[in-house]
Protein backbone atom coordinates (compact mmCIF):
# COMPACT_ATOMS: atom_id res chain seq x y z
CA UNK A 1 0.00 0.00 0.00
CA UNK A 2 3.07 2.72 1.16
CA UNK A 3 4.05 2.47 -2.75
CA UNK A 4 0.19 3.85 -3.92
CA UNK A 5 0.63 6.47 -1.66
CA UNK A 6 4.15 7.22 -2.83
CA UNK A 7 3.01 6.95 -6.23
CA UNK A 8 -0.07 9.33 -5.44
CA UNK A 9 2.34 11.51 -3.79
CA UNK A 10 4.47 12.06 -6.67
CA UNK A 11 1.79 12.54 -9.13
CA UNK A 12 0.24 15.55 -6.53
CA UNK A 13 3.54 17.00 -6.16
CA UNK A 14 4.11 17.14 -10.14
CA UNK A 15 1.02 18.76 -11.02
CA UNK A 16 1.82 21.53 -8.24
CA UNK A 17 4.92 21.89 -9.47
CA UNK A 18 4.00 22.20 -12.82
CA UNK A 19 1.15 24.82 -11.79
CA UNK A 20 3.31 26.80 -9.60
CA UNK A 21 5.29 27.31 -13.17
CA UNK A 22 2.02 28.24 -15.03
CA UNK A 23 1.09 31.02 -12.65
CA UNK A 24 4.18 32.16 -11.99
CA UNK A 25 4.37 35.90 -12.91
CA UNK A 26 5.66 36.86 -16.37
CA UNK A 27 8.04 39.22 -14.81
CA UNK A 28 9.68 36.50 -12.74
CA UNK A 29 10.29 34.27 -15.84
CA UNK A 30 11.98 37.22 -17.89
CA UNK A 31 14.75 37.73 -15.33
CA UNK A 32 18.60 36.36 -16.90
CA UNK A 33 19.16 33.98 -13.79
CA UNK A 34 15.65 32.23 -14.04
CA UNK A 35 16.37 32.09 -18.34
CA UNK A 36 19.82 30.58 -17.43
CA UNK A 37 18.49 28.24 -15.01
CA UNK A 38 15.77 27.23 -17.10
CA UNK A 39 18.27 26.49 -20.03
CA UNK A 40 20.89 24.54 -18.03
CA UNK A 41 18.54 22.63 -15.97
CA UNK A 42 17.41 19.55 -18.49
CA UNK A 43 21.08 19.30 -19.35
CA UNK A 44 21.73 18.71 -15.66
CA UNK A 45 19.67 16.24 -15.35
CA UNK A 46 19.96 14.13 -18.59
CA UNK A 47 23.64 14.12 -16.95
CA UNK A 48 22.51 13.15 -14.01
CA UNK A 49 20.64 10.41 -15.44
CA UNK A 50 22.74 9.26 -17.46
CA UNK A 51 25.47 8.71 -14.57
CA UNK A 52 23.07 7.07 -12.44
CA UNK A 53 22.44 4.34 -15.29
CA UNK A 54 26.05 4.10 -15.44
CA UNK A 55 27.47 3.57 -12.92
CA UNK A 56 25.04 1.89 -11.18
CA UNK A 57 23.21 -1.44 -10.89
CA UNK A 58 20.40 -0.34 -9.16
CA UNK A 59 22.00 -0.65 -5.51
CA UNK A 60 25.21 -0.22 -5.35
CA UNK A 61 28.23 1.64 -8.10
CA UNK A 62 29.83 -0.45 -9.97
CA UNK A 63 32.39 -0.21 -13.32
CA UNK A 64 31.53 -2.13 -15.97
CA UNK A 65 30.88 -2.20 -19.91
CA UNK A 66 29.02 0.75 -19.60
CA UNK A 67 31.17 2.98 -18.25
CA UNK A 68 33.83 2.14 -20.89
CA UNK A 69 31.83 3.31 -23.32
CA UNK A 70 30.46 6.42 -21.79
CA UNK A 71 34.23 7.50 -21.02
CA UNK A 72 34.75 6.48 -25.15
CA UNK A 73 31.99 8.64 -25.94
CA UNK A 74 33.34 11.57 -24.25
CA UNK A 75 36.89 10.80 -25.60
CA UNK A 76 35.03 11.25 -28.99
CA UNK A 77 32.99 14.33 -27.93
CA UNK A 78 36.10 16.06 -26.49
CA UNK A 79 37.66 15.61 -30.19
CA UNK A 80 34.80 16.76 -31.68
CA UNK A 81 33.93 13.88 -33.46
CA UNK A 82 29.90 14.14 -34.96
CA UNK A 83 27.12 12.49 -32.64
CA UNK A 84 26.57 9.82 -35.08
CA UNK A 85 30.30 8.59 -34.58
CA UNK A 86 30.40 9.37 -31.14
CA UNK A 87 27.50 7.15 -30.72
CA UNK A 88 28.80 4.13 -32.76
CA UNK A 89 32.12 4.59 -31.09
CA UNK A 90 30.35 4.02 -27.43
CA UNK A 91 28.35 1.04 -28.81
CA UNK A 92 31.84 -0.37 -30.28
CA UNK A 93 33.70 0.00 -27.01
CA UNK A 94 30.86 -1.17 -24.86
CA UNK A 95 30.18 -4.26 -26.96
CA UNK A 96 33.94 -5.01 -27.45
CA UNK A 97 34.67 -4.63 -23.27
CA UNK A 98 31.35 -7.17 -23.03
CA UNK A 99 32.94 -9.92 -25.64
CA UNK A 100 36.01 -10.15 -23.42
CA UNK A 101 34.41 -10.71 -20.52
CA UNK A 102 33.98 -7.31 -18.77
Amino acid sequence: MSVWIAIAATAVGCYLVKYLGLAAPAGVLERPLVKRLAALLPVALLAALTAQQTLSDGRYPVLDARAAGVAAAALALVLRAPFLLVVAVAVVVTAGVRALGG
